[in-house]
């Protein structure tokens, strides 16, 4: 009886995955190739897929079935797959039941025509365009965290939808350890005189050699094209609409390097997690990646760790020169690999370095807490990141277009997104300590072009896990350690040292 219950269970999990795919193609299209003037019909297909899922989500008949199997004697006999299957499944069956299907709805044609009028206001620098839209979804994301219900904060019922069975306050105080360990750091290396030359990334790149080159270094890493594609966008994401089909984007810019193949490396991080993922368990738990928080740590982990690695130059760099001549002949490897790691405090974070990322996640996180909160007016929220800006970096934006307006999260309703960014570095930072501990010496294969040992690892130890464990208990489990700053600190401070000349 019971495992006859436990199949349909699955059955309707996947009808909901199902809906959650087409979902994710028409929110792709939307950022790659949909015509302008399609927006508005397309947020009627958003908002029509949105409620019907919701309503799978919800159907009391899955709840009847998940209630009586989680409390058998039956499950307690099943493997960690299967278990984990049930209890997360009931979890999201009772975050679903506690929201109204009409706010559903509403919030997602507010965040369809958002992400529309966010482009088109960033464009202009119209932030008084956007304000309108931006209001109405921070006020629909409150009326959500008011439903599902939470406990020290509201801000955790939404920081939850993206790390599962964390708290914005723990998180808070890692954060606020880790800026208060870089601050320092930041400062020697603003104080060094010997700074790269990074002029030689700002020479003529042509998009389709950039193209070409970057979508050669992601399937060298292991994103496998075979069952994934690379296009263009605004703002870079990586999505999957099935088992065998992850999209990554990106944007180039001709004349800056960083932009489009970094951005590529991180976005190929992001699809190899989902590519690791068991495909035969689509649709369930056990096939879903962890967190975000965990997906970031991917991301980070081959931009970072692996792509701004020397060794990793050593291999790629001669490639680089015979695809960009004209732009690198003149340099050598040293060169190329100080300036790709150049640190200044900048305006735009997704082009921030490794050592200043976090701050700008830390801008964003108290910004939109405050606005959570019911501290902060939308309306004000231009002077207070500026304000921000000029606290934690030193720099103020000349535009709302490279300040406020910056990031697609906010008119997308991704509100408790943004620590799962520096979650990611932290992660990252673990992981690949622990996996260097276990593989040996990744620079000696990074400069050979080797890395599968690392990809193969991280699949065994990440990704093929799922959801069976929940976040923390994952990186326990990859790296015998509980959530620290430490290791990103000591593999930064050690590498700027190095890149500075400071002591």
């Amino acid at each position: 009886m019971q495992t006859n219950n436990y199949t349909k269970i699955c059955d309707h999990a996947r009808k909901i995955t199902v809906l959650q795919s087409t979902l994710a193609l028409l929110e792709w299209d939307q950022q790659t190739m949909m015509p302008a003037q399609a927006a508005h019909y397309r947020a009627e297909q958003i908002t029509f897929l949105s409620g019907e899922m919701h309503h799978l989500r919800t159907d009391k008949a899955f709840g009847g079935l998940l209630q009586e199997t989680v409390s058998s004697d039956w499950l307690c006999s099943q493997d960690a797959d299967i278990q984990a299957n049930v209890h997360e499944l009931k979890r999201e069956f009772d975050k679903a039941t506690k929201i109204p299907h009409s706010l559903v709805e509403r919030m997602a044609n507010a965040c369809s025509l958002g992400q529309m009028t966010w482009v088109d206001a960033r464009k202009t620098d119209d932030f008084a365009k956007f304000l309108p839209t931006l209001k109405l979804i921070f006020d629909l994301k409150r009326e959500y965290a008011d439903a599902v219900g939470y406990g020290e904060s509201r801000y955790d019922a939404l920081f939850d939808d993206y790390e599962p069975h964390a708290q914005s306050s723990k998180v808070a105080v890692v954060l606020r350890s880790l800026c208060d360990s870089l601050v320092p750091l930041l400062q020697k290396i603003r104080d060094s005189t010997d700074r790269p030359n990074v002029s030689v990334l700002s020479r003529q790149f042509p998009t389709a050699d950039q193209a070409t080159f970057g979508k050669m270094a992601a399937e060298k890493i292991g994103f496998d094209f075979q069952r994934g594609r690379l296009d263009v966008t605004h703002h870079p994401f990586c999505t999957e609409m099935g088992p065998n089909d992850c999209r990554i984007t990106t944007r180039y810019d001709e004349v800056f390097f960083n932009t489009a193949f970094f951005g590529i490396l991180h976005e190929a991080g992001h699809g190899i997690y989902e590519q690791g993922l068991r495909s035969e368990h689509y649709g369930l738990p056990s096939g879903k990646f962890a967190s975000l928080g965990v997906h970031e740590s991917q991301s980070r982990l081959w931009e970072n760790l692996v792509g701004r690695n020397r060794q990793f130059w050593n291999h790629f760099f001669p490639m680089a020169q015979s695809r960009f001549g004209h732009a690198l002949n003149d340099i050598s490897v040293d060169e190329f690999y100080r300036a790709i790691n150049d640190v200044r405090p900048s305006l735009i974070r997704v082009e921030a370095d490794e050592v200043t990322y976090d701050l700008h996640i830390v801008i964003r996180f108290e910004l939109e807490l405050a606005i959570i909160n019911g501290e902060l007016d939308c309306a004000d929220l231009p002077a207070a990141w500026n304000e921000k800006y000029e606290k934690y970096l030193g720099v103020t934006p000349q535009n709302n277009a490279q300040g406020v307006m910056q990031d697609i999260h906010w008119s997308a309703g991704l509100i408790g997104y943004f620590p799962t960014y520096s979650l990611g570095n932290l992660y990252a930072a673990q992981i690949f300590e622990a996996a260097t501990q276990q593989l040996g010496d990744l620079d000696t294969m990074f400069a050979k072009g080797d890395f599968v040992p690392l990809k193969n690892w991280l699949n065994q130890n990440i990704h093929r896990a799922g959801q069976t464990l929940e976040p923390a208990e994952l990186i326990r489990a990859a790296t015998g350690t509980e959530l620290s700053h430490e290791p990103l600190v000591k593999r930064l401070t050690q590498k700027y040292a190095e890149v500075f000349g400071i002591s």
